[in-house]
């Protein structure tokens, strides 16, 4: 059985406190989606028009694991904005990639930046708190938690530690994100269901809402369409799209179809290097792509 920390637990006592005393008001005003830029500028911050400057830049990493190369001299730049695809066949060194950029695994040499800042070996959690969220191939989520419920506390535990004489004020401030989040991904209508109830595609959704709780500018996602159904596929690929359009979204997927469909610009790697870069119509026609990776003459 899943059993959720006493201080979560906590969290959410207090949460429906609040809602027993302001539920009637909160509903008598729903979120207003057109401010939500406005009041977390973070998450959706940018003003329209081309995509500018690399906000991420991967220089010259390697990565070994004794005497495997996992990756070799890898470089990569994403815009501000951008939707950027990373595909390879397995043990390309993917995912490695996104562990190196994350915290979850120091590079062997060279350098990481986000915004010019260096944030080589830096761990999870101080590089979570600069702008940068995951999710992972095997969802990550609280079974006993509600929709809500596992945005809420993925929002309050990056505002402050637990402490159960919060500000109403502070805690309402933290259920209006969480539910423009629940409207953001289309999932305001499940809000109350408990994240084990949810079909695989709606969890793979609320995993990804769970990621922006932290008020991300840039979000890596780790094969988001993995084992869901293709009308479940479309309704994640329709999340990401709109995400993308405010902030900085990188996936690694194993649908080529899907990288070539929405992705602004691909990166293809083949034994730990990069083999390729560009747009989707130069990614299709690359004849070492075709041969290591779609497997095509």
């Amino acid at each position: 059985m899943y059993r959720c920390r006493f201080d979560v637990a906590l969290s959410i006592l207090r949460e429906r406190l609040v809602d027993v005393l302001f539920g009637d008001l909160r509903r008598a005003y729903p979120p207003d989606l057109a401010r939500f830029p406005q009041r977390y500028p973070r998450l959706f911050h940018r003003k329209g028009g081309e995509r500018g400057m690399a906000t991420l830049k991967v220089r010259e990493v390697t990565k070994r694991f004794g005497g495997l190369v996992a990756l070799d001299r890898v470089n990569l730049s994403v815009e501000e904005r951008e939707l950027r695809g990373i595909i390879g066949p397995n043990g390309a060194g993917k995912t490695t990639l996104f562990n190196l950029i994350t915290g979850e695994l120091k590079p062997t040499g060279g350098k990481i930046f986000l915004d010019d800042e260096d944030i080589t070996g830096l761990p999870p959690h101080l590089i979570c708190q600069k702008g940068l969220s995951r999710t992972f191939q095997l969802t990550s989520i609280f079974p006993e938690l509600t929709v809500y419920e596992s945005i809420w506390v993925g929002i309050n535990s990056k505002r402050h530690r637990w402490n159960p004489f919060t500000k109403v004020k502070n805690l309402t401030d933290v259920a209006e994100r969480a539910e423009k989040i629940c409207h953001l991904i289309g999932l305001q209508e499940k809000r109350d269901e408990l994240a084990v109830n949810l079909s695989y595609g709606d969890q793979k959704i609320l995993e990804i809402g769970m990621a922006l709780s932290t008020e991300p500018s840039i979000l890596l996602l780790d094969e988001p369409t993995q084992g869901v159904s293709p009308k479940e596929a479309e309704e994640i690929i329709g999340v990401i799209q709109r995400l993308a359009k405010d902030i900085t979204v990188i996936l690694i997927e194993h649908s080529v179809d899907v990288v070539l469909q929405v992705c602004h610009k691909v990166t293809v790697l083949h034994e730990g290097r990069v083999i390729a870069e560009g747009d989707p119509a130069e990614i299709s026609k690359n004849e070492e792509v075709q041969r290591v990776y779609l497997g095509e003459a």
